[in-house]
């Protein structure tokens, strides 16, 4: 193998790290409290991957969860070998292929049975959800932001912004292409609506309608998330989903 491709360990000043400052995967706390009490058991098993002048590919986590133990220096790997294209993709990519694997349930209940007290799943992420006492399932636990509306009024016209869509248009329609090809990109073009989700969230929670609220959540223009409101107590479980929350962890 060639030995440029070889990973080396180092050990370097935590506050000489730097975050990514488009990083798209989001920690909450219980994920930081997690990977900080695997840090605190196990030791510092996984280094932060950095590229160029300290900056973080992958690991942010790792990094939050090293601050929140004071930890003085983090063990790194350099991932200079890619290019900035290739670090980019890289991040995106090792974050989402850490999604796509599933647990074997029933592999895990033996492991922590056997395991027994001398493993908290609590303060490991996992949430035991009861679905009969022959057949406890776990699953991650996460943190979900909540969203607390103000009394701001925003008018609809403060939620999105149309600048980029509309040159887009334009170009299409005066480009030398067919028609068939010009409907697809400018459906295509879509994409480039941008959004104002806070000022939606306001209007959704201070003007819209009963109806025009129904759209935006079919719209997924609003999430509500109807797990996150029964534990809070903003709403009630009905029979019938309760019926179907068990079905589903039976």
């Amino acid at each position: 193998m060639d030995e440029s491709y070889r990973l080396k360990i180092e050990y370097v000043p935590l506050d000489r790290l730097k975050p990514y400052e488009r990083n798209a995967r989001k920690h909450g706390d219980t994920d930081i409290d997690a990977i900080a009490a695997s840090i605190k058991r196990f030791g510092f098993k996984d280094p932060i991957g950095v590229w160029g002048k300290d900056i973080i590919v992958e690991g942010h986590g790792r990094l939050l969860a090293a601050k929140k133990l004071n930890l003085a220096e983090v063990p790194i790997i350099r991932l200079d070998d890619l290019t900035d294209e290739e670090r980019r993709m890289y991040a995106l990519a090792h974050n989402k292929t850490a999604e796509l694997s599933a647990w074997d349930f029933d592999t895990m209940d033996t492991e922590l049975e056997e395991l027994g007290e001398m493993f908290d799943v609590s303060l490991f992420g996992f949430l035991k959800l009861s679905g009969g006492d022959e057949d406890d399932r776990y699953t991650t636990k996460m943190d979900i932001p909540q969203y607390q509306p103000t009394d701001d009024h925003v008018f609809l016209s403060e939620c999105y912004n149309t600048a980029k869509y509309e040159a887009l248009i334009d170009e299409i329609e005066n480009a030398q292409i067919t028609n068939d090809e010009k409907v697809f990109l400018k459906y295509a073009a879509a994409r480039h609506l941008v959004f104002e989700y806070k000022k939606i969230a306001e209007y959704y929670a201070n003007k819209a309608s009963e109806q025009m609220q129904s759209l935006m959540e079919k719209s997924a223009l609003v999430i509500i998330d109807y797990g996150n409101a029964i534990a809070n107590g903003f709403v009630k479980m009905s029979k019938k989903m309760q019926e179907i929350r068990e079905k589903d962890y039976a």
